[in-house]
């Protein structure tokens, strides 16, 4: 509390009080850190229990020292970009402030160039239409923004739901977009819907869709094609009714050609 931390790797079982309680803490100071979760008794519901609270991400014991850097660099440089997206929020907000302009109107695209000209048309043309979008450029460059304005000028009375496809574990991946049966792995005590269910009527915003993994790119493309998903442990399919907005940051061809897209 009385200085910035950057970063908190924590245990799940501590001397004093449990890790959970040490993460509601951490989060809970104006300048909360990012943090992770480190466990030997590690389990799906634990996991996600620890993500709901706003852990960025999670890793089990024994620890492949290599991938703990890795995951902690990953985690810095997400607290990075978030930092930034937060003042370019407020700098949008001022310039919308300034300019009067309506929250999620066409209005809230900042500049006059051709290029903006052209997204601005583009958003005009498919955003009353069902198709599947994919939105390409830099980090910081407004995808997300693009995404709402897209859901809010569809005209669809459903929720705008973003998934951070790179900041969610892929063992939990699955079971967030699709949710799951009671019983379908350990300690899952009750059913739960996934985000898919959430959007029901709305938008689901897979951002940075390059880095999800491949037997999800499969089982997403089954939902996109038969608008219908399997929640894990179940053997029936779920009617979906949402629209998908994706975004990257990456040029999937080259990643395709590559063979990490698939």
């Amino acid at each position: 509390k009385s200085e910035p931390i950057e970063l908190l790797l924590t245990d799940l079982r501590l001397a004093g009080d449990s890790g959970m309680d040490l993460l509601d803490q951490a989060l809970a100071i104006p300048k909360p850190p990012v943090a992770v979760m480190m466990t030997a008794y590690g389990s799906v519901d634990t996991a996600v229990e620890a993500m709901r609270r706003g852990a960025w991400n999670f890793v089990t014991k024994p620890l492949n020292l290599d991938e703990v850097e890795l995951l902690l660099k990953r985690a810095l440089r997400s607290r990075s970009l978030e930092k930034d997206k937060v003042r370019l929020e407020h700098e949008v907000q001022d310039l919308r402030a300034k300019a009067g302009s309506s929250k999620h109107g066409l209005e809230s695209l900042i500049g006059k160039s051709e290029a903006m000209r052209k997204v601005s048309e583009l958003v005009t043309q498919v955003a009353p239409t069902r198709a599947t979008i994919l939105i390409e450029g830099e980090s910081g460059t407004g995808k997300e923004l693009v995404a709402r304005l897209l859901h809010h000028s569809s005209g669809r009375n459903g929720n705008f739901v973003p998934v951070n496809c790179g900041a969610i574990a892929p063992e939990l991946l699955e079971s967030e977009l699709f949710g799951h049966t009671r019983g379908a792995f350990t300690n899952a005590h009750q059913g739960r819907d996934g985000l898919f269910v959430s959007a029901r009527g709305g938008t689901v915003f897979l951002d940075e869709i390059s880095e999800m993994p491949f037997d999800m790119e499969v089982k997403l493309l089954r939902a996109i094609e038969e608008s219908a998903i399997r929640p894990v442990g179940s053997d029936r399919e779920v009617a979906i009714d949402c629209r998908i907005v994706a975004s990257t940051q990456h040029e999937l061809t080259t990643r395709i050609k590559m063979g990490q897209f698939r």
